[in-house]
């Protein structure tokens, strides 16, 4: 069954990792853009709507947690592969891009966190 999550995470690599394709193509490059970010989202998003079905089995979050435990090496890694001095002399369009990307990020903590509060606390009004 852990065999499952395994192949759940792999579904997702591949369909991020096309949107990245696409995006990349989109805006005039031959790059991927965020494919295994899109990645994860599609995992995480995924694996929320089985857990809430009642379709996973405890085997198959096994797999599943086990590649979640070792995906932030493997962004590490990918991160220093990346050539972060040619994006810094590329201009400032690079910078700006990252800085409001962090500052969208940080602004939408706060409602996905009530979005997380008000799913808990309909649950618990529901039992």
């Amino acid at each position: 069954m852990a065999i499952y999550g395994t192949a759940l995470l792999s579904i997702c690599l591949l369909a991020g990792l096309a949107v990245g394709r696409m995006l990349g193509w989109a805006v005039g490059l031959d790059k991927n853009i965020g494919g295994v970010g899109i990645a994860m989202l599609l995992l995480i998003l995924i694996c929320d709507r089985l857990h809430q079905a009642g379709r996973i089995k405890v085997p198959t979050e096994g797999g599943i947690l086990f590649w979640s435990s070792i995906y932030i090496p493997i962004v590490v890694a990918m991160a220093a592969s990346q050539n972060v001095m040619a994006a810094i002399s590329g201009g400032w369009v690079a910078i700006l891009a990252g800085l409001l990307s962090v500052i969208a990020c940080f602004a939408l903590v706060p409602v996905i966190s009530r979005i997380g509060r008000k799913d808990s606390i309909s649950q618990e009004d529901s039992a």
